[in-house]
């Protein structure tokens, strides 16, 4: 079994690359300023009110962009230049949190303009979040990879154990709007950095694709791809409940545990630190637990037990070491669905799949904390925070059908497939194109050969195609005749191009049935469009 998992002499390597190290330090900048907002905002918040639905909204706002731009996002991230798209993201975000600053120090905000202002900046990171997510493949060799994105996760994560102290006693001593000050500051580092930087201009051999067909691509590949499906379900109903937890928590730490804001900066240092630390030891945790899905229910489990316990434990010590603890089952469980998510997708729309994975996720995340807020404010947080808990355990019971070890089990890395050789070469814009496949398969095999088939359509319909069957002659019982649509003679070659190992052997299976020394005849028609009302004319 192949698997897209590398093993590198360390984690530290890529550190060693100048650009590498810059954008690194760039992300744990824009981290670290996001928990600042994070934490600032929640606390701001409370000081307009103590409604547990409004303070959930908070985090509602954070992720609601990613139903408008989750999706748009892995697109752009996979068809244009990320330098680029990142520069314009972090400079919105760069804007809105110096405004954000300057209203708040005037005191002119208010609790509906703090939603809004959220709401802003929850969708510029969205936009971004897809290209951080993928720049890595052109910031150090493909060797390295693994340990990039190990350490992309350990830029998020020590963000999150610094960003929420810092913000606590910024704010104790002076006040949210120093917080988002802090926080451009940030995005103005970020910003200098990647206008610093200048990658190697990508030469691709078929021209870029346009946003909308891109989109389509990437709908059609998660609609066909079992795989992603199982990541993406599994997800929802991991992050659904366990939204409880991120929601609830400003509530229960400033209303009901009256710790304030360094109290809140505290305990959220304390899952960070956590997180740090299962970044750490993960590599020995997946050895020990190599299955996947095994790890996924054994860190629901445990997260499930510090939701409870934060919801019920008064002393802060024993809080702290709770929150530690579930820092650590945290990371274990947003590194496997992540890793899940890139292993089940090739690098051709990788970063669209990324942004599908990003929908579910934020978007579980915005409707969990709008449920578990309401909750709240009807039966109170401890209970609330109970149910989500229990929730997230009975949401295991998905694991039984739809298993996450599924995404290692393929080979994506690319098969490179040389185009048809024509005597006329058409125009890429060309089209429709059909292509039809015909087989000569012995009568006995017939069956074998249709189940064979209906792995042929996934993968064709995966990467692009469309309309398709499979015909058979009635005056021949042997051949059959496979047909699928693409819209353009470049987006036939386009689907060619994306066609990975995995896709080879589910076509070499299915041509296995093919008798006779030639391979299955392939032809390619491509639509003509004479005029029809001109013809008609001269006929008169």
């Amino acid at each position: 079994m192949t698997t897209n998992r590398q093993v590198v002499p360390s984690e530290w390597t890529p550190l060693h690359i100048a650009a590498f190290r810059a954008i690194w330090f760039a992300s744990l900048a824009a981290n670290v300023g996001t928990w600042l907002q994070n934490v600032g905002g929640v606390w701001l918040m409370t000081s307009f009110t103590a409604s547990p639905l409004l303070i959930a909204l908070m985090q509602t706002a954070t992720t609601l962009p990613v139903f408008l731009v989750g999706f748009p996002a892995g697109a752009l991230a996979d068809i244009v230049n990320r330098r680029r798209l990142l520069l314009a993201t972090q400079g919105l975000l760069l804007i809105t949190a110096a405004v954000l600053s300057v209203l708040t120090f005037a005191r002119l905000m208010n609790a509906p303009l703090l939603l809004g202002f959220t709401f802003v900046l929850g969708l510029g990171a969205i936009l971004a979040n897809p290209a951080w997510q993928a720049v890595n493949t052109e910031l150090v060799p493909p060797e390295e990879l693994p340990a990039a994105v190990t350490l992309t996760s350990v830029s998020y994560n020590l963000a999150r154990a610094v960003g929420p102290a810092v913000a606590g006693l910024v704010i104790a001593a002076a006040g949210p709007a120093a917080v988002f000050f802090l926080n451009a500051i940030a995005f103005l580092y970020v910003v200098v950095v990647l206008s610093r930087w200048h990658p190697s201009p990508h030469r691709a051999v078929l021209p870029t694709e346009r946003l909308v067909g891109a989109m389509r691509t990437g709908v059609r590949f998660v609609q066909n791809s079992p795989e992603m499906q199982t990541v993406l379900i599994r997800t929802f109903f991991f992050i659904f409940f366990i939204s409880g937890l991120w929601a609830l928590l400003p509530v229960i730490i400033i209303q009901d545990l009256r710790l304030g804001a360094p109290g809140y900066g505290l305990l959220l240092g304390c899952i960070g630190v956590g997180a740090v630390v299962g970044a750490a030891v993960l590599p020995q945790i997946q050895r020990k637990i190599p299955v996947v899905d095994q790890q996924v229910s054994i860190s629901t489990v445990v997260l499930a037990l510090v939701m409870i316990a934060l919801g019920y434990v008064r002393i802060l010590v024993v809080l702290c070491l709770i929150a530690t603890i579930g820092g650590v089952a945290w990371i274990m469980l947003v590194s496997s669905f992540n890793v899940a998510a890139q292993e089940a997708s090739p690098a051709w729309v990788r970063a669209r799949a990324l942004g599908a994975y990003l929908v579910v996720y934020q978007g579980g995340t915005a409707i969990g904390s709008v449920v578990w807020g309401a909750v709240a404010a009807r039966l109170g947080d401890p209970l609330a925070i109970l149910l989500a808990a229990l929730g997230a355990v009975l949401g295991l019971a998905a694991g039984l059908r739809w298993h996450l070890a599924d995404s290692e089990k393929q080979d994506l890395r690319p098969w490179h497939v040389s185009a048809p050789r024509l005597l006329i070469e058409p125009r890429l814009q060309e089209g429709p194109v059909m292509v039809q496949t015909e087989y000569c398969v012995d009568p006995p095999r017939a069956e074998d050969f249709l189940r064979a088939m209906r792995e042929v359509r996934r993968m064709r319909e995966r990467d692009g195609a469309f309309g398709w069957f499979l015909a058979h002659d009635p005056a021949d019982v042997q051949r059959h005749v496979e047909t699928f649509m693409a819209e353009s003679w470049l987006d036939y070659l386009r689907q060619l191009d994306r066609m990975t190992n995995a896709d080879h052997a589910t076509l070499d299976h299915a041509r296995s049935f093919h008798q006779g020394s030639a391979p299955p005849t392939v032809t390619s028609l491509i639509a003509e469009h004479p005029n029809w009302r001109g013809t008609s004319d001269s006929m008169g």
